[in-house]
């Protein structure tokens, strides 16, 4: 027994050495080799106490061995016991039993006894000679289980973190969310209250402005203060026009009288009273000097009065007293200036003017600037670029004046005032009147400022909606309508980033704009959009004015471009349920005021706008808000003394723009576009048959696109992610194809805008007939019509285009 345990302990010894293995595993492996050896041994007294003989026989005895050590060899076998393998096994002679170390054979690990040990396998009482105790050792078992199971637990754990920031870092595929989307729509909508409008409309007003940097940095700290992420100033250097020292005077010849443009006579007592409404009423981008020359009627300036004239007398260098409204004034004045004359006294007819309007006594300015830098025109007036000498923008000395001056110019005797209705000034047909007209301004350049901020968009980021309000930089003077389109966007912005801190985001970019130097001439919005002009061109999907929100309370007005029509008309039911004056607003497509004018005219971007005005007393009554009057403060309270108005604004405002930016497909309507079209060539005698059967195509393939690629890309069962996308590029560019070469000065490029409601015609052709009046030459006629019909004609392909795109890609999306 010692001998056999020397062994063991030598042969331990050894596989511990070679392996290196842990104490622990060596004591355990030791535990188990001397429990086999006591079974064995037991296995042998059991048998002598039986009543066998002390020499037993050899092979039952060696029988009984072999199975024992070949358990052992076999638990060698299992992992874990690997390195405790025996090397070999010492052969000994079978034939002495009598010794306590038994001699066997060597039992290869793999080998299996049956067959060789055959009768100790058949022996029946086998079984009932011991009770096999477990082979290994509960402490080992132990600390494997414990080892697997904190492994597994490890990895289980760390696959769990992995998955958890996996999922939240990968964006996953846009799915729909319309069913949601006008719950979001009331929830955002429903922050924009009154008061909060009116508070921020106050706290502009109280900051003391200087020039355009200092509303601009104000307008700023608001809009970061609210949380938006990115909020940027950008500034440009621009020829600036700005009242001279002293105000521009008008002095009758005949009386010796000198005026005021206000109607004020000039003298030392007066010309200190109201300064800033004095030097500001001006024409911004005159012609400089004195002109002594007659003053000719010339009522509204059309077509019509200028051949009416012309008939009577030589107008050429002579000043024309001229009517604001009816037509644009840029397009009034460059007939005036074809014409001949040499200067033009402005002013409204208070028939024109609201009832509830006291401006008779007050002067105005405008100005002459059709768009941009007037020193750079056509690219952006950024550090290095060439300055052109462009002083004066026309040849005309321009003065506004007010209505109370003019009656003095006119001399209407009183028997012809009527105090039942209201008789529009006209000078008498006798008598002659010369005037001096003074006008003193001075251009320079000035820094002016645009405050952008960016509301960055989760699945489509590279599709800007543009929301445009503007800030005065005339100090004191030019009103305070700013200060309401500004309260509303900040408004807005509040509304918006209350959910943005919750989680949500619009599908596409929102920029909010306050632009600088729009009475001179939208200069910040033309500068900025000629800045970034190919970025864009790709990527702007459309413009929501908020020009002069509320310049009346009697009614709202509403106006947008055709594919937008649908969209605006809907979002007054949607927010207008409580307000009486919204019912029966109807939609139009008519040229409006405003910086939405470069990315209407020069991008082609669909726009809309919604205002409240007062009810216009006049057919004439058309662009009279191009006349900037000196307005303060408590005008705007006046008018909405609840900022109810205000607020019904900001959500028609909010609405249009939150679908554009939030919908899968853009909410425009390419049949509209058709049917407008069809709607402005309709009986026209001017209008030859080419150009009303390519208009009837363009329908034709807009009802078809409108059908098979509109209606199933709004059902989410039937979207596909790239009909969106080619869907969506297709609606943005629609309006692009209307853009004319050529446009008169004060009309719109993008010909789908009408002049005013009362005219259906396409403006460049009202222009060319009306031009064909004046020089008896058909010649401008048919250049209008070809530019017509290349515009219709190019929409046409564009819709044809797309259709035919759709049909492959689909077709091997499939």
């Amino acid at each position: 027994m010692v001998m056999e345990l020397l062994i063991l302990q030598k042969k331990t010894g050894r596989w511990k050495q070679e392996e290196r293995n842990t104490e622990e595993s060596s004591f355990c492996f030791l535990s188990y080799m001397l429990e086999k050896k006591m079974a064995y041994h037991k296995v042998t007294a059991d048998q002598r106490a039986q009543g066998h003989s002390p020499y037993l026989d050899n092979d039952e005895l060696q029988a009984t061995a072999l199975e024992l050590e070949w358990d052992m060899e076999k638990e060698l076998e299992e992992p874990g016991f690997d390195h405790f393998r025996l090397d070999g096994a010492v052969q000994h002679h079978p034939g002495n039993s009598q010794s306590p170390d038994l001699d066997l054979e060597p039992i290869q690990p793999s080998s299996s006894p049956k067959g060789r040990f055959q009768r100790l396998q058949e022996d029946p009482d086998y079984i009932s000679h011991y009770t096999r105790q477990a082979p290994k050792s509960n402490r080992c078992n132990f600390f494997r289980i414990l080892k697997v199971f904190c492994t597994a637990l490890i990895l289980f754990i760390f696959g769990i973190v992995i998955g958890y920031y996996a999922r939240k870092k990968c964006p996953s595929p846009p799915t729909s969310q319309e069913p949601n989307n006008l719950h979001i729509y009331r929830e955002i909508l429903k922050e924009i209250k009154a008061e909060n409008i009116q508070r921020i409309y106050r706290d502009l007003l109280q900051f003391p402005r200087e020039d355009d940097v200092d509303i601009a940095m104000k307008i700023l700290v608001q809009w970061t203060s609210q949380s938006l992420e990115d909020v940027r100033l950008v500034n440009y250097s621009v020829l600036l026009d700005l009242p001279g020292p002293s105000s521009n005077t008008v002095t009758l010849k005949n009386s010796g009288e000198c005026f005021y443009p206000s109607g004020q006579q000039c003298s030392r007592e007066t010309k200190t009273l109201h300064s800033q409404d004095l030097l500001y009423s001006y024409a911004a981008y005159s012609a400089k000097g004195t002109l002594e020359a007659e003053l000719v009627d010339v009522q509204y300036g059309t077509v019509e009065d200028l051949i009416r004239i012309q008939a009577v007398t030589n107008v050429t260098k002579k000043i024309a007293l001229l009517k604001l409204g009816q037509s644009p004034l840029l397009y009034k004045l460059s007939l005036l200036e074809d014409a001949g004359f040499g200067g033009v006294l402005l002013y409204i007819d208070p028939c024109d003017l609201p009832k509830r309007a006291d401006l008779a006594d007050k002067a105005f300015m405008v100005s002459l600037n059709s768009g941009g830098d007037p020193s750079t025109p056509g690219y952006a007036s950024i550090d290095g670029s060439y300055r052109q000498n462009r002083l004066n923008l026309t040849t005309l000395l321009v003065q506004p004046i007010s209505a109370a001056l003019a009656k003095k110019l006119v001399s209407l005797p009183e028997d012809t005032v009527q105090k039942d209705r209201c008789v529009p000034l006209q000078m008498p047909a006798t008598g002659k009147k010369v005037i001096s007209l003074n006008i003193q301004s001075v251009t320079t350049y000035k820094t002016i400022s645009n405050v952008i901020g960016y509301l960055k968009g989760s699945v489509f980021p590279d599709r800007y909606i543009i929301i445009g309000s503007h800030h005065n930089s005339l100090n004191t003077y030019g009103g305070q309508e700013w200060a309401s389109s500004t309260a509303i966007i900040t408004a807005f912005i509040q509304a918006l980033m209350l959910k943005v801190k919750r989680g949500w985001r619009p599908d596409r970019t929102i920029v909010f704009c306050s632009w600088g130097a729009t009475s001179f001439g939208n200069i910040g919005s033309y500068e900025w959009a000629e800045d970034l002009k190919r970025v864009l061109q790709r990527n702007v999907v459309a413009y929501v004015s908020l020009h002069n929100p509320v310049r009346g309370n009697s009614t709202l007005h509403p106006v947008a471009s055709p594919s937008l029509q649908q969209l605006a008309a809907e979002s007054q039911s949607f927010n207008c349920v409580e307000e009486p004056q919204c019912w029966g607003s109807n939609v139009s497509s008519v040229q409006i005021q405003g910086d939405a004018d470069y990315f209407i005219n020069h991008l082609g971007v669909p726009a809309t706008q919604f205002s409240y005005e007062d009810i216009k007393t006049s057919e004439n009554s058309s662009f009279l808000s191009e006349a900037l009057f000196p307005v303060h403060s408590t005008k705007t309270e006046e008018l909405d003394p609840s900022f109810s108005l205000h607020e019904t604004i900001a959500k028609l405002m909010g609405q249009v723009t939150l679908q554009i930016a939030s919908e899968p497909v853009l909410p425009f309507n390419a049949l509209d576009i058709a049917l407008e079209v069809q709607n402005s060539l309709k009986g026209d005698e001017v209008v030859p048959p080419q150009l009303l059967a390519v208009a009837s195509r363009l329908r034709d393939t807009a009802e078809l696109f409108q059908s098979d690629e509109m209606r199933p890309a709004n059902d989410p069962k039937e979207r596909a992610p790239v009909r969106v996308r080619m869907l969506n590029d297709v609606l943005q560019s629609l309006e692009k194809s209307f853009l004319v070469h050529r446009a008169p000065p004060g009309l719109y490029r993008n010909i789908l805008y009408r002049v005013d409601e009362r005219t259906s015609r396409f403006s460049v052709l009202l222009e060319a007939l009306e031009h064909r009046k004046l020089h008896q030459s058909n010649e401008t006629v048919q250049a209008a019509l070809s530019e017509v019909l290349s515009s219709i004609n190019s929409a046409q392909v564009y819709f044809k285009a797309g259709l035919d795109v759709f049909e492959p890609t689909l077709a091997g999306k499939k």
